[in-house]
């Protein structure tokens, strides 16, 4: 009987205690926070990699832009020079010479036909790629720099493992901030392959610690911090919204070559206006 009794109470103590234990881990202060910031922590880095994966986009399209249309717009001011000297020539007015040397202060120096117009046009006029384009044929694709999907997927996959937030001492986090930032190179230049070697070289790589709770005050610093973090993410990304090439990108996010396509159609036409124009004023002065 003693003994049955002894082995009741035991058992009851012993589940009694671990019932403490557990309703403990579950209250305790310390606790709801070190869940808090891991949420804040991986909210955070999943929006980073929405906000850097777009301000690739916006720069990766920034230049296509300039590539394929910023020639087509020195054209136009070229020929807005032209066309306002013919016409000041013609009139002699001092407001049409006036409007002439602004035109003309507004242009740089032009380049040849050719160079000006790269794969648009030739000493022959329109290319075969611009002239497929206009008439809806089959174009080459224009050169990107745009990861590629599979690159998109490699870069997240290594933030999400990599990232300098996730590192629990100084040397860590060096280690991390080196890595991240040729991760980001990489990926600012579609570089696949790279990519693969560098998810290689992580996984071989140490074993980061497993994450301990820290103190209350640490932890509600942390989140300070997280927060702060997000709201200069939020900034950024409202800039990169809000500027021209961000808000031309949303407006075609899935194709945005073909946005290209239509604004280099216009430019193109704007310049055969011009250049009747300007052929009109010379043909009227001589």
């Amino acid at each position: 009987m003693d003994g049955s009794t002894a082995g009741d109470g035991d058992g009851t103590v012993g589940g009694s205690a671990a019932g403490d234990a557990g309703g403990e881990e579950q209250t305790r202060p310390e606790a709801r926070l070190e869940r808090a910031v891991r949420a804040a922590e991986q909210a955070l880095i999943e929006f980073e990699i929405a906000v850097e994966t777009f301000r690739v986009e916006v720069e990766n399209f920034s230049r296509l832009h300039h590539q394929k249309l910023g020639p087509m717009y020195s054209r136009l001011d070229e020929l807005d020079a032209q066309i306002a000297e013919a016409r000041a020539a013609s009139t002699g007015d001092p407001e049409d010479v006036r409007k002439a040397k602004e035109a003309r202060a507004r242009v740089m120096p032009m380049p040849g036909i050719e160079e000006l117009f790269h794969d648009w046009l030739d000493s022959d006029g329109l290319s075969p790629e611009a002239s497929a384009m206009l008439t809806d044929q089959p174009v080459r694709p224009p050169q990107r720099v745009r990861p590629s999907d599979e690159a998109r997927k490699l870069y997240r996959e290594l933030v999400r493992k990599a990232h300098p937030d996730l590192a629990q001492d100084d040397t860590e986090r060096a280690r991390r901030d080196e890595f991240i930032s040729r991760v980001n190179a990489a990926y600012g230049r579609g570089d696949e392959p790279l990519l693969r070697e560098l998810s290689e070289e992580w996984a071989a790589g140490p074993v980061a610690e497993e994450w301990r709770p820290s103190r209350s005050e640490e932890l509600y610093a942390r989140l300070e911090w997280l927060a702060q973090r997000k709201e200069l993410l939020a900034l950024v990304a409202r800039d990169l919204e809000e500027s021209a090439i961000g808000a031309m990108l949303k407006i075609a996010p899935d194709d945005p070559d073909r946005l290209l396509e239509e604004i280099a159609e216009q430019l193109l036409a704007q310049v055969s206006e011009r250049e009747a124009e300007l052929a009109g004023l010379l043909g009227s002065g001589a």
